[in-house]
């Protein structure tokens, strides 16, 4: 009973049914405004044909008088399929016809009977069975009474027939209805309690599971589609988040860990007071950088939200990738690699200084990293205007960034270094694109 239920509470059950009442009520207003209107024009031809007889018995009756009357209403009375023929004396007594009884007070009023009346045939008073008839009353002038009529039994059943038919068509109908509400509701409970199975186990916390589709392509499947992309992208977004938080916990690992090294060493240490001053200085600078950081993470945020406009300024880009490769040339050193620089005197751009010079950095630190050396181990950092653009770019002689990991280089704190197993650009939004075999690394900003 509590399916049944539910498959009533369905929206194509309820359609059904409603369509169904409504075709219902449709069909029985057509069907008895035609019968109906069947009947009163049948009624209306009998009628006529009464009407155009009794005149013709009128006439006769003038003509031939009482005898020429009951001759021509004998011939008439033995025809097949003849009218009703009732000759009657002054009080109602019948004296010939084909009729052998009368609904009482019948004859008692000249003209149309007004409703249709019951009588009885010779063949029908064994059977006691009645019929139904429209007739007309004459009266003569000698007192007798003329009754013409005919039988209604056609159009009766006819109606019968129909409103049958109708029954028989309803209750057709009916159990089409039936079948089709059980096999379109149960498909359709069985793909909700689907839906519902894996919504379940959605909010469990198991974003791969996705909603079943059926091919159909229908109300269902649209849904099933629109909330499986959704899924998708909030698993996407799960993941990047997942990721974000690894990073971020990998790049403030060493600048923790250094700046409690400093701390425990300058207390292991017996130190004058400048040499406690020195290491309190190098905290600060440590702790700077974590600072920096952060405001550099917060920035990205910002600019990503488009909320960001009013920490742009004028930057020196000139001045800023000179004091970079000035910072990554030791270490480019240690490596035995050369760190070049192409840098024109006076390109300022709008941005933020620290976002750029992280973006820089990394792509610099990368490049001293996965540079191979060979027989050209340089470094190259250009800065140059090109169509309108300022382009700036870090080039090496490194492996370069696999085909199918240069779409992610631009991702934050996306892992799509030159090697599956180690990390590469973090540089935020402002990123370095992977370039070709040369592994070139360029930051365009229009």
């Amino acid at each position: 009973m509590s399916r049944l239920r539910v498959l009533f509470r369905t929206t194509a059950v309820r359609l059904s049914a409603l369509y169904l009442l409504l075709f219902s009520l449709c069909a029985a207003f057509l069907v008895f405004y035609v019968t109906g209107m069947s009947q009163r024009l049948l009624e209306q031809q009998t009628k006529d044909a009464v009407a155009a007889e009794v005149s013709q018995i009128e006439q006769i009756y003038s003509r031939g008088g009482v005898n020429g009357l009951l001759r021509t209403l004998e011939r008439r009375a033995r025809q097949p399929g003849a009218n009703l023929y009732v000759i009657a004396g002054p009080t109602g007594e019948i004296l010939a016809g084909n009729v052998a009884s009368l609904q009482p007070g019948l004859l008692d009023k000249e003209g149309w009977t007004g409703e249709a009346f019951r009588y009885q045939r010779y063949t029908d008073e064994s059977r006691k069975e009645s019929h139904v008839a429209l007739a007309h009353v004459l009266v003569l002038d000698n007192g007798l009474r003329i009754l013409v009529g005919r039988d209604l039994q056609e159009p009766e059943k006819f109606r019968v027939l129909v409103r049958q038919a109708l029954v028989v068509a309803l209750g057709i109908m009916g159990i089409g209805a039936l079948i089709i509400w059980f096999a379109i509701g149960r498909n359709a409970l069985k793909r909700i309690d689907r839906m519902s199975d894996a919504s379940t186990r959605i909010m469990a916390g198991d974003l791969s599971q996705r909603l079943p589709m059926s091919g159909s392509g229908d109300e269902f499947d649209r849904l099933s589609e629109s909330l499986n992309a959704m899924l998708g992208r909030i698993e996407k977004l799960n993941e990047g988040l997942r990721q974000v938080s690894d990073n971020i916990a990998h790049d403030l690992k060493t600048p923790l860990t250094r700046l409690r090294n400093k701390a425990e060493a300058a207390l292991a240490h017996k130190a004058t007071n400048s040499g406690y001053r020195a290491s309190l200085e190098e905290i600060i600078g440590e702790s700077d950088q974590l600072i920096r950081t952060f405001n550099a993470l917060l920035m990205i945020s910002r600019v990503e939200a488009g909320a960001a406009a009013a920490e742009m300024s004028d930057v020196n880009l000139s001045q800023s990738v000179a004091d970079c490769v000035e910072l990554y040339e030791p270490v480019a050193d240690e490596q035995a690699l050369k760190l070049e620089a192409d840098v024109p005197a006076d390109i300022h751009v709008s941005g933020n200084r620290e976002l750029i010079g992280q973006a820089l950095g990394n792509l610099i630190d990368n490049a001293i990293k996965y540079s191979d050396g060979g027989a050209d181990p340089s470094i190259k950092v250009n800065l140059a205007r090109r169509d309108g653009a300022i382009v700036l770019s870090v080039a090496d002689h490194g492996p370069g960034v696999p085909a199918n990991k240069r779409e992610d280089v631009v991702e934050r704190f996306c892992a799509a270094g030159r090697k599956p197993q180690q990390a590469g650009n973090r540089a935020g939004p402002i990123a370095g694109r992977g370039g070709d075999g040369d592994a070139s690394r360029v930051s365009r900003t229009e």
